[in-house]
């Protein structure tokens, strides 16, 4: 072990207020862990327009007090150079640390000169993005990790308009963070306002104001996936006049081990089956899901005896014809990755429609933004509560939506068929790589710029887009698109949080005969083009 990292490791050790990082590291420095101590000391975690995300342990390359003290004091620089008596409100989740570093950010930030406002109780990341605008708060700090393993934690930055920091703002505040001074000098002050459950009552207020006043009548089955999402949702829908949810009890619980799913993700393969299996015993009429923070739903749909989960692009189309029936006016807007199938509908109604770079970041700068959504089970459906996605709000509409189809003898599936008929049908497929290296990553996206395939599943590729060179007005990403003409396009992108290659795959069917040879093709289609980018891409 070299005197610098071991002399780099030592002066962690002295700086650090936790006392289980602390001895994780030192444990390694007596053991002469060279290998994992150099892992930890390698690069730091980078704070972007995501904010921080990572494993927690000891060392610049994991989430601890450390990291979230450097990160609170040069966001607190950063909103003193722009403000004069500048604002803060932090709410947290229920995994492991967010409340402690919930309590660091808003001690260090409040000895800093600025007004911290601390939530009271682990609560819904949709609660956080709205208290900014009601509390008249300068920013926003949400400690989450969101749908991540276990093991992870985050730190989720908002500003004034309670949507998420973008470019410039990230690389400012990252290069204040890389000025902090150590942690054991920095200024602590316990002086901040502890909020009491008037905010979150606030937020209720808001979401229950939303919906109209048709059909109650629905039976739902709700899985919160053990997070935070239970108890604001119940008490959203029982003020709504909705019938009580069937929650999956094994999962009803905040638990930061999420025990029952491989990762807390309800897009991931057997998250939702309990939920599924609850489904079938009370012979519900659809299936709700939070993910564990509460910003994203998913949708389940009975599909003759059996049930299915709704993809998120099927979601979000039918929430957009939702609020397009109720007139919502203003920009219908999706990411670049999501169904094409959005714009269609938007033109077709009359209203404006805009792409944006992925991530709802972007989705909440639209300045007259009436809906938005992501293909990651991102939804806006109530840009004056908070311009970002939000779960809770969303799954109220889709109950709305879903008990009105169901009083005119209708489902969801009905309706999406309609959608359909009218636009063609918009098939979206994945094909995702989870690596332990990220020169695979790398590798893949090189061979995509220079030696892109020519043709996927014998469907000619008729344009290649280097979306770092910006597509269509927008801001450059690390991205490729293929063009597959009138038949539809891939996206291909590494993750923003997670070690995964994402390629986004959407075909567009007419649909001639029936809806089932329509989805037959389509499903063919779609597995054929994953096939063949796998294999142009050496995955």
């Amino acid at each position: 072990m070299t005197m610098d990292l071991l002399d780099r490791a030592r002066d962690w050790i002295s700086q650090d207020p936790d006392p289980a990082t602390r001895d994780e590291l030192q444990a390694l420095v007596d053991a002469g862990e060279t290998e994992a101590i150099e892992e930890r000391f390698s690069e730091r975690l980078q704070f972007g327009t995501a904010g921080l995300r990572g494993a927690l342990g000891a060392g610049p390359n994991r989430m601890n007090r450390v990291i979230v003290a450097q990160a609170a004091w040069g966001l607190a620089q950063y909103l003193l150079e722009r403000e004069s008596s500048p604002s803060v409100v932090v709410g947290f989740d229920a995994r492991y640390n967010s409340d402690v570093f919930a309590r660091d950010t808003a001690e260090i930030m409040t000895a800093l000169g600025v007004h911290a406002h601390l939530l009271p109780e682990p609560l819904p990341t949709p609660v956080t993005a709205f208290s900014i605008r009601h509390l008249g708060c300068t920013a926003g700090v949400m400690v989450t990790a969101s749908h991540n393993p276990p093991q992870d934690n985050g730190y989720k930055v908002y500003l004034a308009d309670s949507s998420q920091i973008v470019p410039p703002a990230d690389s400012d505040i990252s290069a204040l963070i890389d000025a902090a001074p150590r942690v054991d000098e920095m200024a602590r002050s316990d002086e901040y306002t502890r909020l009491g459950p008037e905010v979150a009552e606030a937020y209720v207020d808001a979401v229950v104001a939303l919906p109209g006043d048709g059909p109650r009548d629905i039976t739902a089955v709700y899985t919160p996936l053990h997070g935070v999402g239970r108890d604001t949702l119940v008490e959203v829908v029982r003020r709504a006049g909705f019938p009580p949810l069937h929650v999956v009890r094994d999962q009803a619980e905040p638990d930061p081990d999420f025990p029952t799913v491989a990762f807390p993700n309800p897009e991931e393969p057997g998250a939702m089956d309990l939920a599924l299996k609850l489904a079938s015993e009370v012979q519900a009429d659809i299936i709700v899901a939070n993910d564990p923070d509460a910003d994203r739903c998913a949708v389940g749909v009975r599909d003759g005896e059996a049930y299915r989960m709704l993809t998120g692009d099927q979601v979000g189309s039918l929430l957009a014809d939702f609020m397009l029936g109720r007139g919502a006016a203003g920009t219908y807007a999706a990411s670049i990755v999501s169904s094409d199938l959005l714009g269609r509908q938007a033109e077709a109604a009359g209203r404006a429609w805009a792409q944006t770079l992925t991530g709802f970041k972007w989705i909440g700068k639209i300045d007259d933004l009436a809906y938005g959504y992501e293909e990651a089970l991102g939804y806006c459906v109530a840009p004056d509560i908070a311009r970002d996605k939000d779960g809770v709000s969303a799954i109220l509409l889709v109950l709305e939506m879903a008990a009105k189809l169901k009083a005119e003898g209708r489902s969801l599936i009905n309706r999406l068929d309609d959608l359909y008929r009218e636009h063609g049908l918009h098939a979206t497929g994945q094909l995702s790589v989870r690596v332990e290296d990220l020169a695979i990553i790398r590798d893949a996206m090189s061979t995509l710029r220079t030696a892109p395939p020519t043709s996927l599943a014998g469907i000619d590729v008729t344009s290649v887009d280097d979306l770092a060179d910006g597509y269509r007005g927008l801001p450059p990403t690390d991205g490729v698109r293929l063009g597959l003409g009138d038949t539809g396009r891939i996206i291909c992108r590494p993750s923003g949080t997670e070690p995964k290659l994402k390629c986004y795959i959407e075909v567009v069917i007419p649909v001639r005969e029936s809806m089932e040879v329509a989805r037959s093709e389509a499903s063919g289609t779609i597995e054929r083009i994953k096939t063949d980018l796998a294999s142009a891409l050496g995955l």
